[in-house]
């Protein structure tokens, strides 16, 4: 392979890789510029060793294990939260930021560029999507500990009622003379940050978690 080749394939997969960590990087998220330019060069450069060293034999004997080796990159970025797991977004983004190395080692740039505008274009347009999603749909977990009196648990229920949240009430338990209820919360936003207003100016609970 012609040494100016291999320049270029390099200045395309720097391209794609700053394109794609930039926009990880403007949302904060764990894998960002550096990484993932640093990703799309390396799954590049071990697709053109792969094909130089194994010309005659196999050339895709090193390539073939990108897809293996990334697994623990992206499995490096998922983590369990407060809200969850968190990082698959990202993980996917570094696995298809190697397939679009891969695709300029190999010599299909076009391909490779293609790929880079329509992944930016997923990652921009359906994170709104989600937001907007987020704000009509949004699931919350209520913990609720107040002091033990008859159908206590029904009197909260029927506020998510009346805040129109859809609810599954979860574990419960009573300690003393307190009691503790948990429930799972289905609603829009607003009604959401309704019944959170009123549950934390209730001067009967002693405890609330959201």
């Amino acid at each position: 392979m012609e040494t100016i080749d291999v320049v270029v394939k390099l200045l395309i997969a720097v391209l794609i890789g700053g394109i794609i960590g930039a926009e990880r990087e403007y949302h904060n998220k764990s894998a960002g510029l550096r990484t993932l330019m640093l990703i799309c060069i390396g799954s590049t450069l071990f697709t053109i060793f792969s094909m130089e060293i194994g010309e005659h034999t196999s050339p895709d004997r090193i390539a073939s294990n990108i897809v293996t080796g990334i697994g623990f990159v992206g499995a490096g970025v998922i983590f369990m939260g407060g809200t969850g797991i968190n990082g698959v977004t990202t993980a996917a983004t570094i696995w298809v930021t190697a397939a679009l190395g891969v695709g300029v080692g190999a010599g299909h740039q076009y391909a490779a560029l293609t790929g880079c505008i329509v992944l930016v274009g997923i990652l921009y347009t359906f994170t709104k999507i989600e937001t907007w999603i987020d704000r009509i749909n949004r699931v919350h977990t209520y913990k609720i500990t107040c002091p033990y009196r008859e159908n206590v648990f029904e009197h909260f229920e029927e506020m998510m009622k009346q805040h129109k949240l859809s609810f599954k009430r979860g574990a419960q338990c009573r300690d003393k003379q307190t009691v503790t209820g948990i429930w799972e919360a289905e609603g829009h936003k607003n009604e959401h940050d309704e019944f959170i207003h009123k549950m934390l100016n209730d001067v009967t609970i002693e405890r609330f978690e959201f």
